[in-house]
């Protein structure tokens, strides 16, 4: 009997044996490879049919062939990647090792020491993050599977994953390993680059060493995948293998799932898997933290005063990394300038500046519900409330339409600061006021006037 008329039989068979349910989850998609001397390859889709259909469905197997053939067969299943791997193994006899810039003699893990949960100042703004950090830190693989970090830049998603990083190397032996996704990129363009032969197959085997077996892998700024559609596809194998073997993914973006739209949808699903936490910008009382725990065993740690510490934490409201460059401009001026004192004027005269210079107006949500109740000659309480009268819901979609075009916050956080509402509803009133736009002249001006208010 052929191959492809056995395994048409076999899955005949097994449908009527299982439920539908079963079949369609676990056989449908199996295919037949080869057949020699009793030695039945299968094809699967992935390494959790591997396992379910070895331990959990081997009798009914075993013994649906045997009705068909009287004979029994020893069966091997393989993935695709496997059965790519194991093709060109086949093509290229491999008599020497290839020199490769993915495998290192000592394990890197790229992680920064000097990011820890104990410098990583803590306040309202980030608890919710500090909390699902550190549980995944002490039970990695087990709890939060993927996390997903998202916010804007420099809010602090970078330094928590190294964090979690150093903690787990410094308490356990899992092998760790930290990388943006433009080095994944790099590395997968460097294995495409290669003509076939022993080097790529050396190199794609070095590949899969270096992302699959890890124990914690942590990808930073995923949002750079977009456009590389084909390194896209790699990490989601890469993505697979290491969830399958419960291994801990650790991901940032400066968007949310939802939002990463240019992104694969059976990526952004699985990225929703775990938990995703977003990571507002610190308030003034955290910036307040930051900044003192930055001046600390300094030059300007006895020298600052509360009011200047206050300046400093309404001048930069909005980025971690600026208020670093803020206190680093200060130290440089106070070096050059050696003052009797450091009083509020001389911090003014210091950062004049710089700060015209850097800080950036944002159209937060708050701003925009301002403008536009304001707008509307209504109250941003209204905006949030559950109102639903024509003179309150069409001033709250336009504003929630101009949250989603003017500012970088995801639908979960523009419908916590509108009254709580989902992030379906977020969604529905932008549609609407997109829709809207293409045929209402009226509304296009109202909201060309309020964006130019903004």
């Amino acid at each position: 009997m052929k191959i492809e008329e056995l395994f048409k039989s076999f899955l005949e068979e097994i449908e009527q044996a299982v439920s539908i349910n079963v079949f369609n989850l676990w056989f449908s998609k199996i295919e037949p490879v080869s057949l020699h001397d009793n030695k039945l390859k299968i094809k699967v889709p992935m390494q959790i049919h591997k396992n379910m259909l070895s331990n959990n469905y081997k009798d009914i197997i075993n013994s649906t062939l045997y009705t068909i053939t009287g004979q029994n067969f020893e069966i091997e299943y393989i993935t695709e990647d496997e059965l790519e791997e194991e093709n060109k193994s086949n093509e290229v006899e491999i008599s020497q090792i290839v020199n490769n810039p993915l495998i290192d003699d000592e394990w890197e893990t790229n992680l920064n020491p000097k990011y820890t949960f104990e410098s990583f100042v803590v306040g309202d703004s980030n608890r919710l993050a500090v909390v699902s950090a550190h549980a995944v830190a002490e039970n990695p693989g087990t709890i939060h599977n993927p996390l997903f970090l998202y916010g804007k830049s420099g809010i602090g998603k970078t330094h928590l994953m190294h964090a979690i990083g150093n903690y787990i190397v410094q308490n356990s032996n899992k092998k760790v390993l930290y990388i943006t996704s433009n080095d994944f990129v790099a590395d997968y363009t460097g294995f495409a680059s290669i003509e076939k032969g022993v080097d790529s197959i050396e190199y794609a085997k070095n590949f899969k060493n270096k992302y699959q077996n890890v124990d914690v892998l942590i990808i930073d700024d995923i949002q750079f995948l977009v456009g590389a559609d084909k390194s896209q596809q790699e990490f989601f194998h890469t993505f697979n293998a290491l969830y399958q073997a419960n291994k801990q993914i650790i991901i940032s973006s400066d968007r949310s799932p939802d939002d990463l739209k240019k992104i694969e949808d059976r990526l952004r699903s699985r990225f929703m898997w775990g938990l995703p936490v977003d990571i507002y910008p610190p308030d003034f009382n955290l910036r307040c933290k930051i900044i003192n725990s930055k001046i600390k065993n300094t030059s300007l740690e006895d020298k600052l005063s509360q009011e200047i510490i206050e300046y400093i934490a309404n001048s930069c409201q909005n980025d971690i990394r600026f208020i670093e460059g803020t206190i680093k401009r200060l130290m440089a001026y106070t070096a050059m300038m050696v003052p009797d004192r450091i009083d509020l004027n001389f911090a003014i005269e210091a950062l004049k500046d710089y700060l015209n210079i850097n800080i950036y107006a944002d159209n937060s949500i708050t701003k925009i519900q301002k403008t536009v109740a304001d707008y509307f000659n209504i109250t941003v309480a209204d905006l949030k409330s559950k109102k639903k009268t024509s003179n309150i819901a069409k001033p709250r979609h336009i504003a929630i339409y101009l949250c989603r075009v003017e500012t970088d916050e995801g639908l979960a956080r523009i419908g916590l600061e509108f009254g709580g509402r989902d992030h379906s509803t977020i969604s529905a009133s932008y549609d609407k006021i997109t829709n809207d736009l293409k045929t209402d002249e009226k509304l296009n001006t109202i909201v060309k006037e309020i964006k130019n208010k903004l």
